[in-house]
């Protein structure tokens, strides 16, 4: 019996101290681990010092980087491009894809509308309808009859053969229709907006009765989403690569951008859409004198293609359906923290009451820059008078600007800010209209004074408007049937995903 008492109480001893042991041992683990974490953050934060040291030798190789710099960071937050995540531009077909077309014997012909970069577009989109169609495109006709009334065709503006030549393997594009079917009666057709590949498919029940079809309006005729990727990334190769520009055009729009360079090292394009028609159309006149606002609703009520005559202009600035003007887009980019020696492009035609509406914007940033004051007089001669050759320096210039700023949402806004994400997320920074505009409104009121305050408000307000990758986004919740389509973002403002692949070593954003 003792025997058994002792054994027992051994027994007891054995697994008390099993068990302490291996509390023990878990401790040390614990503790261990713990170590391991806080050494590893330390060397992590001295591996980031390292880089950021090593990014500002860089930069100090170069002098021009120096220009504008108030501090590291901010400089970081103002002008370096957002993360890319590996991002890269993709237009080659997939191996779906028909390299070789059949010639065919029918006819596409197209009067493109609008301004530049409306015709641009919808160039890009008929190339792709001639695919579908399986039809030769005629070299588009460019819009005679806009605002702008400029006589330039289609090789004044663009590099003619290389339209041809870079697109010979997916359509075929002739200068003029052959004299044999010239006088053949054609098929005038507007095609719906945003259609789709069956939608034109099914139009190919004309070439029954036709050989030529005209097509008299060429935008958003291809829907935004839910096309074949090879059809999209044939609109991006058009667009991207098939559209250059004349080689006049190209050699003084980089000749400028080199000039912009060398003065200023780094510059912002601004697209200053405070111009007459955009004025008038959006039925805009916060800021403006009576007869201003009445010569704009003559203008508005006199143009027959505008449909929207009765506007209430308080209701579009609440909105963040007008342009900034010139002094709200200075308080603007001061609140964003851009010093007062910032060199500023103005790309944009006239400004709706000349001089004197910049002031404001003059008085914040004083080094603006014009096409006019930036280029010799000889040089402009053969752009004066023709607004879509002016229109292709202002986007050149804006492409290869180190931050891009559109005051409006307009048809250059979009197309640049696409081109830019294409070319590896350049930095575009996409002002909030109508959260601005209750700020605006309340250092009107004298309820909040430009300063810190304010350009944290700022800075807040735009922290996701930089242009960092993301997709494309769909039409707004609620919205049904066509209507949906207004408010998709546009295909040619963000071809992400189909123009641009993410490299394998790298996580979609």
């Amino acid at each position: 019996m003792v025997k058994h008492r002792s054994s027992s109480r051994s027994s007891y001893s054995a697994r008390f101290l099993s068990i302490k042991a291996i509390s023990i041992y878990l401790i040390l683990i614990f503790a261990f681990t713990i170590w391991v974490f806080v050494f590893t953050s330390i060397n992590i934060q001295t591996d980031s010092d390292q880089t950021e040291h090593h990014q500002q030798q860089i930069q100090r190789q170069d002098p021009r980087k120096n220009l504008q710099r108030p501090s590291d960071d901010l400089d970081s937050q103002l002008w370096t491009p957002p993360f890319s995540y590996g991002l890269h531009p993709c237009v080659k077909p997939t191996p779906r894809y028909k390299v070789e077309f059949v010639e065919s014997d029918r006819y596409i012909t197209v009067r493109s509308n609008g301004g530049l970069n409306q015709m641009r577009t919808g160039i890009a989109d008929m190339v792709a309808v001639a695919r579908i169609m399986n039809a030769t495109l005629v070299i588009p006709e460019l819009d005679k009859r806009s605002f702008w009334r400029d006589s330039s065709v289609f090789a004044d503006i663009f590099d003619e053969e290389h339209f041809i030549e870079s697109l010979g393997r997916d359509v075929k594009v002739i200068k003029k229709l052959p004299k044999e079917v010239e006088s053949l009666p054609r098929a005038r057709k507007h095609f719906s907006s945003w259609a789709s590949v069956g939608y034109y498919e099914e139009m190919t029940h004309l070439w029954k009765e036709y050989k030529v079809i005209h097509v008299a309006k060429s935008d958003s005729r291809l829907a935004n989403n839910d096309l074949p990727i090879d059809v999209q990334r044939l609109r991006c190769r058009v667009l991207y690569r098939g559209l250059r520009f004349s080689p006049a055009i190209e050699r003084l729009g980089q000749k400028l951008v080199e000039r912009l360079k060398s003065r200023a090292g780094r510059f912002i394009a601004l697209h200053l859409r405070y111009e007459k028609d955009m004025l008038a159309f959006t039925g805009c006149t916060y800021g403006l004198t009576d007869a201003e606002s009445e010569e704009l609703r003559v203008m508005r009520e006199s143009t027959s293609h505008w449909k929207i005559k009765s506007i209430n202009s308080t209701e579009q600035r609440d909105e963040g359906l007008c342009p900034l003007t010139p002094k709200e887009v200075g308080i603007f980019l001061k609140g964003l923290g851009y010093p007062e020696s910032t060199v500023i492009y103005i790309a944009a035609g006239e400004i709706y009451g000349g001089d004197d509406r910049l002031l404001e914007l003059k008085s914040r940033f004083p080094n603006l820059v014009f096409k006019e004051t930036l280029a010799g007089e000889e040089e402009l001669n053969g752009f004066n008078g023709h607004a879509t050759k002016t229109a292709a320096l202002d986007y050149i210039i804006s492409v290869e600007s180190d931050v891009f700023v559109p005051s409006h949402s307009g048809n250059m806004a979009r197309a640049v800010e696409g081109h830019r994400r294409f070319l590896g997320h350049r930095r575009t920074i996409t002002p909030d209209r109508k959260g601005l505009v209750k700020l605006f409104d309340k250092v009107e009121r004298g309820q909040i004074k430009e300063g810190a305050k304010f350009s944290n408000l700022v800075k807040a307000m735009h922290q996701d408007r930089q242009g960092a990758p993301r997709r494309r986004k769909g039409a707004a919740q609620g919205i049904k049937g066509r209507a949906r389509f207004r408010t998709e973002e546009a295909f040619y403002e963000n071809p992400y995903p189909e123009c641009i692949c993410r490299s394998k070593e790298h996580k979609e954003p």
